[in-house]
């Protein structure tokens, strides 16, 4: 055996112009299949990170039903109870109860529909980074004012400025209709359309007081360490709320649409990445059959005196496995190094791209990743294509006739 892989060592370099060919399409597949994967992977995780830490949070606690069909008197009480399970589970960063209403705001004779939420902003800063997105003003520092923050293209809608006072109403939990008067401190610009046009932030006591809750709420935003531990905090949090009647809710499932997006882009990548496969398998296809054609007459001979024909076929899979597996290797270097210079040296657009970008709630910004299962996969698909592509001539190398062999010219 030693014998037969010195040999295809040798025969990989008879032809170093062919072999060189080979191998550069090889690297260029994979550094290229792991430099887009890696983009695509490392822009997902900024965008997903982005999107909870703005105002989602990883999962929330919610009554079961809430998120489908919400309703203002799906909401629920305990709340310190359950505050303090979340305090003890160690992937746990930070977590804040909310209310969500709607109602309707008015300044002078202007009158838009609002989306409602009470928040605490002390507990809320370890949660979300929404109080980072003010464009104008600031924000309100207790739950219990008279001051609130609402999106900046409502603020331009009212027609209203900072320091204006407005009236709120919505209807409460108990049926009554609440109006209370607050005053406008700030406004937000989050990128999100509905954010800007309809948010209206408020302390959570005063929303309690507004919508006649009783210290009920209707979530409970949790923010974790690491996106990669979700699925065992979610499990965690489940068995601390067993037979409370409430769910607990990932990000995927808070917002499918965003959820939806990313794995539109996920599969265009996929056959991108597939039609790369393939075109790097014709072209090794190409390859081992052009040398496995050009040397009958040599296999002829050499099954002529002896050699078994499954020896050959041996040698030919192993000439196609050393130049694969050198393509590969360098093909996972520079894909290492363009990944890390993408991770260092993030791409961010600007302008018109920038603001397509954040209409879709997305960040302007193209980062890249060196996740190990993204290296690990490409070098396996590539292997697998180069290793099926090498069939035909290894069925054509198992059938030569010596005598055939020979005569071949």
């Amino acid at each position: 055996m030693k014998l037969i892989f010195k040999l295809a060592w040798r025969n990989v370099w008879r032809n170093k112009r062919r072999s060189m060919l080979t191998l550069a399409a090889i690297c260029f597949a994979t550094f290229a299949s792991i430099a887009m994967r890696g983009m695509q992977h490392g822009t997902y995780a900024i965008n997903i990170k982005y999107a909870v830490q703005l105002f989602s949070g990883y999962l929330q606690i919610q009554k079961k039903g809430y998120h489908n069909n919400p309703s203002l008197n799906k909401a629920f009480g305990n709340v310190k109870e359950i505050e303090k399970k979340l305090s003890t589970l160690r992937f746990v960063k930070g977590y804040a109860p909310r209310i969500y209403a709607d109602g309707l705001i008015s300044f002078k004779d202007n009158s838009f529909g609002a989306a409602v939420f009470g928040i605490n902003p002390k507990v809320e800063k370890n949660v979300i980074t929404l109080m980072n997105r003010l464009k104008d003003g600031r924000f309100f520092n207790s739950d219990t004012s008279n001051n609130i923050v609402i999106g900046y293209k409502l603020l331009e809608n009212l027609k209203a400025n900072i320091g204006d006072e407005v009236v709120i109403l919505s209807q409460g939990a108990d049926g009554s209709l609440g109006n209370l008067k607050f005053k406008i401190v700030g406004t937000l610009k989050t990128g999100s359309q509905e954010f800007d046009a309809m948010g209206v932030f408020m302390g959570i006591k005063k929303a309690d007081e507004l919508l006649a809750m009783y210290g009920r709420v209707h979530a409970i935003a949790i923010a974790l360490y690491n996106l990669e531990d979700l699925e065992h905090a979610k499990e965690q949090i489940k068995q601390s709320l067993a037979g409370t009647g409430l769910t607990v809710l990932t990000w995927d499932e808070l917002m499918p649409d965003f959820k939806q997006s990313i794995e539109f882009d996920n599969v265009s990548g996929i056959l991108y990445l597939a039609i790369l496969v393939i075109i790097v398998a014709f072209g090794i296809l190409n390859t081992v059959l052009m040398s496995v054609t050009e040397r009958f007459k040599e296999f002829g001979i050499t099954l002529a005196i002896g050699m078994p024909q499954i020896k050959l076929v041996h040698l030919v899979l192993i000439e196609t496995f050393f130049i694969t597996i050198i393509g590969l290797l360098f093909g996972n270097i520079i894909g290492y190094g363009i990944n890390s210079y993408f991770i260092h040296h993030p791409i961010e657009f600007g302008g018109d791209i920038a603001m397509i970008y954040q209409e879709y709630g997305f960040l302007p910004r193209i980062e890249s990743s060196l996740l190990p299962s993204m290296f690990f996969n490409t070098t396996l698909t590539i292997l697998a294509a180069s290793l099926i592509s090498c069939v035909y001539p290894l069925y054509k190398v198992f059938k030569l006739e010596p005598l055939k062999g020979i005569r071949y010219t």
